[in-house]
């Protein structure tokens, strides 16, 4: 087996986040649930961003968020993902390529346009997401750069995308490119609003021995199991990958790993502002410390402090310098 050249490369959601603020009454007044996400045509996406306040944008989508701040953190990372040849598109080029990772896939020329999420933020912090996948649920298995695949030590998947035919499709053949070169393959289930209805074929990929890797918070999990109790989900889910993550909000994290379980409390927060892009960032801490060797509690640490930084400005890009706060 070579030795990759690449620490991670991604595939997931090519999005761009559209984030402005908003108050209750605004949720409440379009029917939408706070807290939540939930899928929009583009006809839809085009009224809500009509109805919404002042925004800005930046690429977003949650592996290529770890991505970011994977590449903030000095690590060599990739992003495969689906854009079209539009204004948007280019704007999420732009900002991969501009923040130090590597983005070669190629735009649609025909289809739906680039995806977007547009994301309102009220001021108890919580988002409310709504997205509208575009392009990024076009990606096929031809995208990919298999070489690429193969030169890196960690393929990451994103829950997001294993609902649409054709990138679960991209990211099963992704995980088989990675395995046949002795590589690691890690799976994040995203959001617990995308395990209903696929979770029977999400537990077949886990427990076929697809993913090495799995990421999830507390409702994700249970969601995933099927059960209530937290444990008891753990404990199903330890069977089928070499490495559990669970992240529990203010609680902290854990993670279980050949047997042995380690807990980390969640470092203080002055402020919480803005929520979106906590388990990105999480993500990429662990990641990154775990391409650098460290151990599993310095896993944990790492991806606990890329996570409070992010939730303490609005936006899914750190603003701050990762280095400084985690040291690899």
């Amino acid at each position: 087996m070579t030795s990759p050249n690449l620490d991670v490369v991604a595939i997931g959601d090519a999005i761009v986040d559209v984030i402005a603020s908003c108050d209750d009454s605004f949720i409440a007044a379009r029917g939408l649930t706070k807290g939540s996400m939930q899928l929009l045509t583009t006809a839809e996406a085009d009224e809500l961003y009509a109805a919404m306040g002042p925004a800005r944008e930046s690429s977003g989508g949650s592996a290529a968020n770890s991505m970011a701040g994977l590449a903030g953190l000095g690590l060599d990372v990739a992003f495969i993902g689906q854009v079209a040849n539009d204004q948007l598109g280019e704007i999420f080029g732009h900002d991969m390529t501009s923040l130090g990772v590597r983005f070669e896939t190629a735009p649609l020329s025909d289809g739906p346009p680039t995806g977007r999420c547009l994301i309102l933020v009220t001021p108890d912090a919580q988002r409310t997401m709504n997205t509208s996948p575009g392009a990024s649920h076009e990606l096929t298995p031809d995208a990919l750069d298999e070489d690429m695949i193969r030169s890196a030590s960690v393929t990451f998947l994103e829950g997001y995308l294993w609902g649409p035919e054709r990138p679960r499709a991209a990211m099963l053949r992704a995980a088989e490119i990675a395995h046949g070169a002795g590589r690691t393959v890690a799976f994040t289930l995203s959001e617990s609003l995308c395990i209903p209805g696929r979770r029977e074929g999400v537990r077949a990929m886990i427990d076929a021995g697809t993913i090495d890797i799995l990421f999830g918070n507390e409702d994700e999990i249970r969601h995933l199991t099927g059960g209530s109790d937290l444990n008891g989900s753990i404990a199903e889910l330890e069977r089928a990958v070499k490495t559990l993550v669970v992240t529990k909000g203010a609680d902290g994290a854990l993670a279980v790993e050949g047997g042995r379980r380690v807990e980390i409390a969640a470092p203080a927060v002055a402020r919480i502002v803005d929520t979106t892009g906590a388990g990105d960032l999480f993500a990429a801490g662990f990641l990154a410390a775990r391409c650098r060797g460290r151990e599993l509690d310095a896993c944990l640490t790492a991806g606990a402090a890329c996570a409070a930084e992010i939730i303490s400005h609005f936006g899914a890009r750190p603003e701050k310098d990762l280095k400084t706060l985690v040291k690899l």
